[in-house]
């Protein structure tokens, strides 16, 4: 018990040291398709009086669509407010909804100015794309719905449905080495096991299971992530993109340092 008890002590200290130090991360990368908008310089965004962003319109909280089409979520909160800073005005932006696939190519083509898209900031990105300062920490979680479950501990030897082939999988056999694993093609397949009682937890990314839990109340996220992935915007590389890249970066670290980040990220139930 002691030894757990270091461990979870090493594990928090980690984590801490981890968010400071990528909170100074500025260059990493990406890649995607085409769109009719195109890159532009930060002289030419501000003479052109808007910004060209990629979002989601499918990842509830960080980009979708209300009742009525608009689009909202935290990362459509951040497109607004870099297009205030930077142009003057937080509807001076036009916002391009993307598949997962193209995320970074579109920012490769130069057929946007940059990406919101949940986009993980890699090492392997950082050489093709450059990536800001991270304005949300994402990470992997478990989600359930039954009520005994309230910590990790509690899933101990338990059935976790996990992604097949996902990197989740070697996490959860880290923190939870005792536990069953039951691979599952997809979120629904995930949530059939839990409702037919296959399983009792599902572990994938904070920002999905937020909106599942957003989506579906009788269920819980446990409190403990079990790793830290910063989500970063997605800016093209060049020295003619370098004052684009420094006002994204100043900004973002603006509203970090403010808690404006924080305070939105909590408006939109992210853990």
């Amino acid at each position: 018990m002691h030894n757990r008890c270091n461990r979870w002590q090493v594990i928090t200290r980690l984590h801490l040291v981890l968010s400071a130090t990528i909170f100074w991360i500025s260059c990493f990368s990406i890649v995607g398709t085409g769109f009719t908008a195109s890159a532009a310089e930060m002289p030419e965004i501000q003479q052109r009086g808007y910004l060209t962003v990629a979002v989601k319109d499918n990842l509830r909280p960080l980009g979708f669509r209300d009742a009525n089409g608009n689009l909202q979520g935290l990362e459509i909160d951040l497109a607004q407010r870099l297009a205030l800073d930077l142009v003057g005005k937080a509807d001076a932006v036009k916002l391009q909804p993307v598949a997962n696939r193209d995320r970074l190519s579109v920012v490769l083509d130069k057929k946007v100015d940059f990406a919101i898209a949940r986009v993980t900031a890699t090492e392997s990105r950082s050489r093709i794309v450059s990536f800001s300062v991270p304005y949300y920490l994402d990470g992997t979680v478990l989600v359930t719905k039954d009520p005994s479950v309230n910590k990790l501990s509690d899933l101990a030897k338990q059935k976790i449905a996990v992604l097949k082939n996902s990197s989740t999988i070697a996490k959860v056999r880290f923190y939870l080495p005792n536990a069953e694993l039951v691979g599952v093609n997809s979120y629904h397949e995930a949530r059939e096991k839990i409702e037919s009682n296959t399983a009792v937890a599902f572990a994938a990314d904070a920002t999905v299971l937020s909106g599942w839990v957003q989506q579906y109340p009788q269920y819980q996220l446990l409190p403990t992530k079990l790793s830290t992935e910063p989500l970063s915007v997605v800016m093209p590389k060049g020295l003619q993109y370098d004052k684009l890249r420094r006002n994204v970066n100043q900004a973002i670290a603006r509203y970090l340092e403010q808690g404006w980040l924080q305070q939105r990220s909590q408006y939109w139930g992210l853990p």
